[in-house]
């Protein structure tokens, strides 16, 4: 079997007193889409945030393929090059263009010439459907606009895998189904992605396996179509419940 891209083991987080990761084992193949739901205030977003160590863990170990996180910054920033991330507020550069947006992990991080930086930003804003606000700042743009510049910047690193954290969560209705179109574009191209969502439709057409987060702790995980049908536990029926339409 091959060894996973992203290997979580063991992985425990408190904030004070608050015990919020307990014990998270989780591995992630490389091409696979991983779609983390649950609760508000289950740990998810935390859990994501720990892969590019955003988040410190308290115990336990994270490997990115096959290596543990590093402690150094400057290892550390290249990790992240290789960890790509979107956030919910987006989290661009407010007095930089889109295109600047986009070219600058590449030129500062990976070395790239601003060319060729640029050649391969215009692309990806292309992909996305933003290519022709490349000269505009992001407060120039909708929201849904913003985060699909998000989703370039990520891209724009050629990550080996992919956290998105709540991508729709500050987005009204209109706004959150362009966002998802591109997101499932994406899921579809054989991109590792570690998706944390309250959309259950996203969920449930572009995850390869749902992983049910409950009080800390992975409650169930499986195929979409047998969690979303058949879930095997009471904690996830009793979500589902509440959140999929009657």
């Amino acid at each position: 079997m091959a060894q996973p891209l992203v290997s979580l083991r063991q992985v425990h987080k408190y904030f004070g007193d608050l015990h919020v990761l307990r014990g998270i084992d989780l591995d992630i193949a490389a091409g696979e889409v991983v779609v983390v739901i649950g609760p508000s205030g289950s740990g998810k977003s935390t859990l994501c945030r720990t892969v590019n160590r955003l988040e410190r863990i308290d115990s336990g170990t994270i490997e990115i393929d096959g290596r543990p996180l590093p402690e150094d910054p400057r290892s550390l920033a290249l990790l992240r090059a290789d960890v790509g991330m979107v956030f919910q507020g987006f989290n661009l550069f407010a007095h930089r263009s889109v295109l600047d947006n986009v070219t600058l992990g590449p030129t500062m991080v990976r070395g790239r010439s601003a060319e060729v930086a640029e050649a391969r930003a215009m692309q990806l804003l292309e992909r996305v459907g933003v290519a022709e606000y490349a000269a505009q700042l992001p407060a120039q743009l909708s929201g849904g606009q913003q985060q699909r510049v998000a989703i370039a910047r990520a891209l724009a690193m050629d990550p080996k895998v992919i956290l998105v954290d709540e991508p729709t969560s500050a987005l009204d209705p209109e706004m959150t189904t362009e966002v998802l179109d591109v997101m499932t574009e994406l899921a579809g191209s054989g991109m590792t992605m570690l998706v944390v969502t309250h959309e259950m439709g996203f969920a449930r057409r572009a995850a390869h396996r749902i992983v049910f987060v409950a009080e800390g702790r992975i409650i169930e995980e499986g195929d979409p179509e047998s969690f979303f049908t058949a879930p095997q536990t009471d904690r996830a029926r009793d979500f589902l419940g509440k959140v999929l339409p009657h």
